[in-house]
């Protein structure tokens, strides 16, 4: 599995990115859209973990471009802005599997990332339950 994490904050996504890799996680990250739709050109990912508020290009806008560069990809939303309507908005979108609150919480990003991969191995679309 492979997991890319896009955030605008350094520390946060760096951090995350490295805690995944120590479980076995191969997760790649970018600070910006632009940097993340670099590595989408050259590299395939089974899943996007996404902050929604992010300047110049928001999660929800960058899912928008991603899923013209790899349709089959599936997404986890995150905020420090969370509100269940942020959640409804990114999960009312095709593909949005899960929504989580900074500060994640390591652990749960990992069952999310399970569960969304495995609800693709299945075919089933929407939210996870949350």
């Amino acid at each position: 599995m492979k997991i890319l994490l896009v955030d605008d904050e350094y520390e946060l996504v760096s951090t995350l990115a490295e805690r995944l890799s120590i479980r076995g996680i191969d997760a790649d990250w970018a600070t910006s859209g632009k940097d993340a739709l670099a590595k989408l050109a050259e590299t395939n990912y089974d899943l996007a973990v996404l902050d929604i508020k992010m300047p110049k290009l928001s999660g929800l806008e960058l899912r928008k471009q991603i899923q013209t560069i790899q349709p089959n990809m599936r997404y986890i939303f995150m905020t420090g802005h969370g509100s269940a309507e942020d959640f409804f908005s990114a999960s009312s979108e095709e593909g949005a599997d899960a929504y989580l609150v900074k500060p994640v919480n390591i652990d749960d990003l990992i069952t999310k990332i399970h569960e969304s991969l495995a609800r693709q191995a299945l075919g089933a679309s929407g939210p996870i339950e949350q």
